[in-house]
């Protein structure tokens, strides 16, 4: 039987998905209306006066006032707004900073305000909602749902508090979901990743999940712990466990280890949020892609990725985004960020409505040879090569060996697997062959004798997770770079 909380999520879930639609299905009016209020409501700040607010009208005036910036060229601002100043990216003060672990800069402070915040909790809960309005399954509203994440414990910085995005996410949690709410609070405030997964492990053992969530490399830590402890699948260990709800990485390259480690299938909602914002969250169990949140406060521009480090490259608004192209998305929004790099790379799976892909970072590429490589092709090259066989990946990354000892250079994939294949030159070749077929670049220069095909190189079991903890990366929203241009990844790990 139904209980009044799952029956009451229904209409509620109706009445969420009818209110999106309205702006999914006005796209170019919802965004020109998001421009227009970030403009007037910042025209004041010392940034919009710096770059004359008050004479912009239009996408094409901000095009000639404000150029893009990543974050250490918006740094002098975010400083100032740190020691304490106002109305300096945005009106008044921000509520929050999210901290985090920058790879240049040592610590990025990303601005949260009034009102930015909101469309942080809003999205994951609409994605939810989504999910409920789609498939009626509410069931899982009663049982107990875990969110993996950093510690909510806040610092306080001139008047501001300071955490890591999921900390400060999670004092924002709905009162109707507290109760259902774990890791409790004492546990969620461990900062050690490793003690505090064990502590999850005792926790969630007795209880009754029905949702788990979090960044899968870390969520494959959890389920791992889970079955050691017990000799049990998670499925077993949880017999209402049906949703799995994930961000940050392609689940693709882990679904495979996944059902293995659950002993089932469970449905899963991908979502793309980051300290600059929430971005998109999946609407739809059988469309590829996440709807793009246009009406979350962020004006969107998009640069090919392919031009991004020309001199003049073209910005366009989502009016002229093409289907399969892969973009840098530039962002502009009501934390104070204007025309922010965030580093990501994202294509789009449709115009009507708006869904996207996370295809990489503008950072994580392999070009050492001129290929341009990117994290979308070596996963899907990874996912065609491992299907419909018993290979399992626990994880991998790819490094260009430029000098090798003896032939031609190659690039080289570092695997950690949970279940090797027979042949490992198969499994290569297989890999390869998909490369060449999604990226004509590296096709010529194999087929041009500048490369010889790739080559894999095992890693020993949980030799990732030692390498992140020794760079004290273990957990949280800590990610390793799927690729890169150089070895320093891999010599890292190496030593």
């Amino acid at each position: 039987m139904l209980s009044l909380k799952s029956a009451l999520a229904k209409p509620f879930a109706k009445h969420i998905y009818k209110k999106v639609q309205k702006w999914a299905n006005n796209p170019i009016e919802t965004q020109n209306k998001v421009f227009q209020d970030l403009i007037s409501e910042a025209t004041s700040t010392q940034f919009g006066k710096d770059h004359d607010f008050v004479s912009i009208n239009n996408h094409e005036d901000f095009l000639k006032r404000v150029p893009v910036r990543d974050y250490e060229a918006l740094k002098p601002y975010v400083e100032k707004m740190v020691a304490g100043e106002e109305d300096i990216l945005w009106k008044g003060k921000p509520i929050y900073f999210a901290k985090t672990s920058g790879t240049t800069s040592g610590s990025k402070y990303i601005p949260i305000t009034k009102e930015s915040m909101p469309s942080h909790v809003e999205a994951a809960r609409n994605a939810i909602l989504f999910y409920i309005h789609e498939t009626g399954n509410s069931k899982f509203v009663d049982g107990k749902m875990i969110f993996l994440q950093g510690s909510p414990v806040l610092n306080e910085q001139n008047g501001v508090q300071l955490g890591r995005l999921s900390g400060i996410v999670a004092h924002y949690v709905p009162k109707y979901l507290q109760k259902n709410r774990l890791p409790s609070w004492k546990t969620n405030c461990i900062e050690d990743w490793e003690t505090k997964v064990d502590a999850i492990v005792e926790e969630t053992l007795p209880e009754n999940m029905t949702i788990i969530s979090g960044i899968p490399s870390w969520v494959q830590m959890y389920f791992e712990k889970l079955q050691q402890k017990t000799g049990k699948k998670v499925g077993d260990i949880f017999k209402n466990f049906n949703l799995f709800i994930f961000g940050g990485v392609n689940y693709e390259p882990y679904r495979a280890k996944f059902e293995n480690l659950i002993g089932r299938k469970v449905d899963s909602i991908e979502l793309y949020p980051a300290s600059e914002g929430f971005f998109a969250f999946q609407d739809n169990q059988n469309e590829k892609g996440m709807l793009l949140q246009l009406n979350s406060g962020i004006f969107y521009e998009f640069i090919k990725a392919d031009e991004f480090f020309d001199e003049n490259p073209k910005r366009i608004s989502i009016k002229d985004v093409e289907v399969g192209i892969n973009y840098v998305m530039i962002i502009s929004t009501n934390a104070g960020l204007w025309a922010y790099n965030i580093g990501d790379t994202v294509e789009f799976t449709s115009t009507k409505p708006y869904r996207v892909i996370v295809s990489g970072r503008i950072k994580h590429f392999i070009s050492a040879f001129g290929e341009h490589v990117i994290g979308k092709e070596v996963e899907q090259a990874m996912q065609e090569a491992t299907l419909n066989s018993n290979v399992r990946i626990s994880e991998f990354t790819v490094a260009p060996q430029i000098s090798p000892k003896e032939g031609l250079p190659y690039h080289e994939w570092f695997i950690e697997f949970e279940n090797e294949p027979e042949n490992l030159s198969t499994l290569a070749k297989k890999i390869d062959e998909s490369l060449q077929k999604q990226n004509s670049y590296y096709f010529d220069l194999i087929k041009g004798g500048v490369l010889q095909p790739l080559k894999i190189t095992k890693v020993k079991h949980g030799g990732f997770q030692e390498y992140m903890k020794s760079i004290g990366k273990l957990g949280g929203q800590n990610k390793l770079p799927r690729l890169s241009n150089d070895r320093k990844i891999v010599e890292g790990f190496l030593s």
